[in-house]
């Protein structure tokens, strides 16, 4: 499916002259450009697979290299994607107050800024880490930025099915910085995060699909109705507790990773069949519930990969 293109207001348009950029808002401005709270779930998944790859403590200094180069790379996707998307963002109401938008940075510098700390984070990953670790680390930040932002995010309702796969090669990063090589454990998390991003995402959607349909960008919840997504939602959650469950009987994990997938899982799937029956019902609007999932998800995520850190001391 194809959208035409947006036509906008300027990046900008806000208006801030360059006069008026204090130093310290300008820092904080670009510090916004690498989406920190995005950044914040990426370093959840990162973490505990160094855990369960290492069977035990992880050097330090490993885990803190590994959280720098992953803020890095990650940021520098997240400001290459800001650079691209400025158009819609000034028409969308959540993303209004970016960087790009108020004009706190210009697009020039957004772009040297972004393109700056791929490269950095690349060098930093191979040279302090390991250089699969650092091919890992710039295939997710070209995937997320070519793949996902220029190729699928206007053009069809599977962007963030597909374009999630950016936000799975952390687990891989995680596994691949201790152990140098990668392992089935480590797909098998990465498909947790791939089957995790879409119901993830999609109650966000469908409480914001206005200002999707605004900017004519095809998540699925503005070409589909609630009923639809909600039943697509269902079926992505159970395939992603199934996956969550393999990791045991293939002898990576114990009793207790097991009980906290079962348990944070059940509540899941408790959550996402309620959130299709209100569709069903026919419930809108603020009845919808549709964020108790959403916000439930992000809980899951941490509670899912903290027992994989903690289940190699239990065993």
């Amino acid at each position: 499916m194809c959208v035409t293109a947006v036509e906008s207001r300027p990046a900008g348009v806000l208006g801030t002259s360059p006069g008026h950029r204090p130093f310290g808002t300008r820092v904080m401005a670009f510090v916004a450009l690498t989406k920190p709270r995005i950044i914040e779930l990426l370093l959840i998944t990162t973490v505990p697979v160094m855990f369960l790859a290492e069977q035990g403590v992880p050097s330090l200094w490993l885990v803190l290299v590994t959280c720098v180069g992953g803020y890095l790379s990650a940021g520098g996707a997240n400001a290459l994607n800001m650079y691209i998307d400025r158009d819609i963002d000034a028409l969308m109401d959540r993303t209004s107050q970016r960087p790009l938008v108020t004009g706190m940075v210009s697009p020039r510098e957004c772009l040297v800024f972004g393109i700056t700390l791929g490269v950095v984070s690349t060098l930093f990953f191979g040279l302090l880490v390991n250089w699969l670790s650092a091919a890992l680390s710039l295939g997710a930040l070209l995937f997320y930025v070519i793949v996902y932002t220029m190729l699928l995010k206007r053009r069809t309702t599977q962007n963030i099915v597909w374009g999630g796969i950016a936000g799975c090669l952390p687990v891989l990063i995680g596994w691949s910085a201790v152990r140098n090589e990668l392992s089935w454990a480590a797909v098998i998390l990465f498909l947790v995060i791939f089957f995790w991003t879409p119901p993830h995402y999609w109650p966000l959607s469908m409480k914001v699909a206005d200002d999707y349909a605004r900017v004519g960008v095809p998540m699925l919840p503005v070409v589909a109705g609630n009923k639809v997504v909600a039943r697509q939602i269902v079926l992505y959650s159970w395939v992603m507790v199934g996956v969550s469950l393999l990791l045991t009987p293939l002898g990576y994990t114990g009793w207790f990773y097991t009980s906290v997938a079962l348990l944070a899982g059940g509540w899941w799937l408790w959550e996402a069949h309620a959130l299709h029956a209100r569709a069903k019902s026919g419930v809108t609007g603020a009845k919808l519930k549709e964020m108790r999932l959403f916000h439930w998800s992000i809980t899951y995520v941490s509670l899912l990969f903290v027992a994989v850190a903690v289940d190699p001391f239990l065993r």
